[in-house]
């Protein structure tokens, strides 16, 4: 049975940093990859960051680079996301999601696309006050 759990997120001001953490379980070991997805109230998700687990390359969208920095530790199978310079519009729900490695493969892109991903966690809520 696959499981990700994410934990880490919480009220933060503006400018202030979080860092999520994604441990999964049962997953085939670079088959699939991680990513991390958000959805703010009445917006639809979005995808936020994605680690190759295949390659090691990192993706961001366009708005978090800079700021955001994914990360993992293979030995206890958990996944990062380092949130710096937090901003109120990033307060949403924030998930982890696993995706193929081999669609993450097809191209720059490919890790966006919201219905590639197969398994997601609960979420954890992140909340930036000015």
């Amino acid at each position: 049975e696959v499981q990700l759990v994410e934990s880490g997120g919480g009220p933060v001001q503006a400018g202030g940093s979080l860092r999520l953490s994604c441990v999964a379980s049962g997953l085939a070991f670079d088959t699939y990859s991680i990513g991390w997805l958000r959805q703010a109230p009445g917006k639809e998700r979005e995808a936020v960051s994605c680690l190759s687990s295949r390659t090691g390359i990192t993706y961001y969208a366009e708005s978090m680079k800079g700021r955001f920095t994914i990360s993992s530790d293979n030995a206890k199978n958990t996944v990062y996301l380092q949130m710096d310079s937090l901003m109120p519009e990033d307060t949403a729900v924030y998930y982890c999601a696993a995706i193929r490695s081999s669609t993450v493969a097809w191209g720059e892109k490919a890790w966006l696309e919201i219905g590639e991903y197969d398994y997601w966690g609960q979420g954890t809520q992140v909340t930036v006050s000015l």
